[in-house]
């Protein structure tokens, strides 16, 4: 091959072997994150993900693609702001273009309430560093000049909580770059491989059965998401997280008219504009439990009502496609991470709707766990026993859609 032209290839298929020294189940972004982290920050290389359909199949690409450090609680603020600082850099580190782009985010408040809440969220924001300030209607409507200020003539916007480096990034990037920069590192990633149990001796989790075999690990991690029950049930955990269903759309594309992006707590709506001229609008989770990946008309009207209230202009456009995604949702909306009751076997889950904005910290902090056999601080508070030690950390008013 000529000196000027190198072939790159990004993902290629390995042996399996019989043993690796951690076995990680799930190829979304939080298992290849953790895969990435293990090889190039500890130097354990003998690692292998499984992935039962193909990398970032599941929560990583289905997805809306945004992120942010703007939550409401101190452990929730300084793992996130140190997310998002992680994607800041991403690029560089793994050599893949992203398409990173920071749009600033909106969070408006349509009631007192809901305006109370949005100046809280900027205080506390301020407190631990991250750049969210609470704007007037007229300050609103002077960056975002397409916003219906009335609310559709029945919601009102009283104010809003501004996150200028809200931003968003490519999902399926994040997904390839994390795989390849493992995978040169000497990990080996599985794609079509489902786990069909776990293998415990006297307490320790050492291995996994799949589809393809017995698979031997000196540790397991499951980095599973909306179907993580049925992980746990195979080494006879009970978790406390139910999954509901969480569907968006985009319509036909139309010329750059919306640069932020725009949040409502009150509608549960939020609406954002892609680099191809999509707009991309979400809502709340399904209100029934299910692992049903299957969009729904209910969802549809509803959802395409409410950002009309806030965007008139958008009754135009024609609905080019919508999809679902399954959430694994905890009682207080944080995630659980860390150790388990059954030995070496680690658990990365309970992201519920933001799941994608964690997967740099959360890769690496479970790296530095299952390396370590030390519990970082930065996920300490997300340990699976907090609802036994009544330590809760409630995040759900940093859920706009919930």
């Amino acid at each position: 091959m000529s000196g000027w032209l190198r072939r790159r290839t990004y993902l290629r298929t390995n042996d399996r072997k019989p043993h690796y020294d951690v076995v990680i189940i799930g190829g979304g972004g939080h298992g290849l994150a953790t895969a990435y982290y293990l090889a190039a920050r500890f130097g354990i290389t003998n690692v292998a993900v499984l992935e039962r359909s193909y990398i970032g199949s599941g929560g990583t690409g289905r997805n809306t693609t945004i992120l942010r450090a703007n939550y409401k609680t101190p452990s929730t603020i300084r793992f996130f702001k140190a997310s998002f600082d992680m994607y800041a850099g991403l690029a560089g580190e793994l050599d893949y273009n992203m398409l990173r782009s920071e749009r600033g985010l909106f969070w408006l408040a349509h009631s007192e309430l809901q305006m109370q809440n949005q100046i809280e969220r900027a205080l506390q924001n301020q407190t631990f560093g991250v750049n969210t300030v609470y704007l007037s209607p007229d300050e609103i409507q002077r960056i975002c000049p397409q916003l219906d200020m009335s609310g559709g003539g029945s919601r009102p916007i009283m104010g809003a909580a501004y996150h200028p480096p809200g931003s968003t990034i490519r999902h399926d990037a994040v997904a390839w770059a994390y795989a390849s920069q493992a995978q040169r590192r000497g990990v080996h990633i599985h794609q079509g491989v489902s786990v069909i149990g776990v293998r415990v001796e006297h307490g320790r989790c050492v291995g996994v059965d799949t589809t393809a075999g017995h698979i031997g690990a000196g540790a397991v991690v499951s980095a599973v998401g909306g179907y993580v029950t049925l992980v746990a049930d195979m080494v006879g955990l009970e978790l406390p997280i139910i999954t509901h269903p969480l569907q968006a759309f985009v319509t036909e594309s139309y010329r750059p008219a919306l640069d932020p992006i725009v949040a409502s707590a009150d509608l549960h709506i939020y609406v954002s504009q892609s680099a191809r001229g999509e707009f991309l609008i979400g809502a709340e989770i399904d209100p029934y439990t299910s692992y049903s990946t299957r969009s729904t008309y209910p969802f549809l009207s509803s959802a395409a009502a409410r950002s009309l209230e806030l965007f008139p202009f958008l009754a135009k456009l024609k609905i080019l496609r919508q999809w679902t995604g399954v959430c694994d949702m905890t009682p207080d909306y944080s995630p659980l991470m860390g150790v388990t009751p059954v030995e070496s076997f680690y658990l990365s889950s309970g992201w519920g709707t933001w799941g994608f904005k964690a997967i740099p910290a959360s890769g690496i902090a479970m790296a530095e766990l299952v390396a370590t056999g030390k519990v970082p601080p930065l996920i300490e508070a997300f340990a699976l026993d907090r609802f036994e030690r009544d330590r809760a950390v409630s995040e759900r008013a940093s859920a706009g859609t919930h």
